[in-house]
């Protein structure tokens, strides 16, 4: 009934405006991870409302060889185990990217281990890739692929090295989870970024990341008909000389893409109050704190490999105009998670609406 007296863009902005109170007077009290169960359900059960109210016309983005339905994606984190791919497309994004995944299941570290600093609009999180690891993801995928129907929406995987595995042994448990889940990727990407795995950023050094990306790339040939294209996720918190490194690296290896940026160390520059952000604990921060060094990383990337490699920005994007300035800045694609949180499940439509008629709804 609601649907049919208002008209869409209206609701929309209905339920952002409801949403975004909700959150600040009520869900910002829940438990962070708790809420995250609850709202992924949520989402889960709203499909068939959320296909009918939020879906984005709007021609195809091609990159990779990939139709992309939108810029903005859902970065991975959210659903890390690909749960809920088919919901998560329903509410407008263009893609979605799930994971991280292991080549071994693994609990995550020890809760409370996801926190927000409200003041922000950001997220603070060690989960540390809890997942049910590459074999248990890739059946879920397998069965998603024969039961059907499914959203169109492009899938990337995101993998990531097993805590108990040592560093010396990364590249045969990354050539576990490609071999069981690249075949259901449209895109694959190797997290090499995140803060809360030990030695995992370590692999970002150059003399480490190219046989990874070697390896994976090997590994993803041998078992998929065609190609799978292969990106690199990077930290913020690299020095704008390695940056460069690592994106000549990616033009020597004719990788197809980087991300930038996955979440950074750094705490500078909050709103919070010391005494809240020592509360928060360790982890990767997320949000708007991040945006101008994401921002900066993607322009270093997109000077160094001029226009032969797919850029994908992350990283503190949740206006139309953060999303302008990150393309202006040379990225192809974007991605959000933090946003989604603070924002709602009108927010990616808004978004994709926004940046293919020009002005926000």
């Amino acid at each position: 009934m609601l649907f049919a007296r208002l008209g869409k863009v209206d609701l929309v902005s209905l339920i952002s405006s409801s949403y975004r109170s909700a959150f600040d007077h009520l869900l910002s009290k829940v438990d962070p991870e708790q809420a995250h169960h609850f709202g992924f359900a949520a989402v889960k059960l709203g499909r068939p409302i959320s296909e009918r109210m939020f879906k984005v016309d709007s021609a195809p983005i091609l990159k990779m060889g990939i139709p992309f339905s939108g810029r903005l994606g859902l970065a991975a984190g959210f659903d890390k185990n690909g749960t809920g791919i088919d919901a998560l497309a329903a509410l407008g994004f263009g893609f979605i990217e799930i994971g991280t995944v292991t080549g071994l299941p693994q609990p995550g570290n020890p809760r409370p281990r996801l926190q927000r600093l409200v003041a922000d609009r950001a997220i603070i999180n060690r989960m540390g890739f809890n997942n049910d690891g590459a074999q248990a993801v890739a059946r879920r995928l397998a069965l998603r692929q024969a039961n059907g129907p499914k959203s169109r929406v492009p899938l990337g995987i995101n993998i990531g090295k097993s805590k108990v595995v040592p560093e010396q042994e990364a590249i045969a448990d990354y050539e576990s989870s490609t071999g069981f889940l690249a075949p259901y990727a449209d895109y694959l990407v190797v997290n090499v970024s995140s803060p809360n795995t030990p030695g995992l950023r370590n692999l970002q050094a150059v003399e480490k990341l190219e046989p990874l990306l070697h390896a994976v790339r090997r590994r993803a040939d041998q078992v998929t008909e065609s190609r799978v294209p292969l990106l690199v996720k990077i930290a913020p918190d690299l020095s704008d000389d390695d940056v460069r490194a690592v994106g000549d690296l990616a033009m020597s290896l004719a990788l197809d893409g980087i991300i930038a940026t996955n979440t950074t160390i750094t705490r500078e520059g909050l709103r919070s109050t010391p005494a809240q952000v020592e509360a928060a604990g360790a982890g990767g921060l997320s949000g708007p704190p991040l945006r101008l060094r994401a921002t900066e990383v993607m322009r270093i990337l997109r000077d160094r490999v001029g226009e032969d490699l797919t850029l994908i920005g992350a990283g503190g994007i949740t206006t139309v105009d953060d999303a302008l300035d990150r393309i202006a800045a040379g990225a192809d694609l974007i991605q959000g998670y933090t946003a989604f949180i603070y924002e709602g499940p009108a927010w990616p439509s808004r978004m994709n609406a926004a940046l293919t008629t020009g002005a926000e709804h």
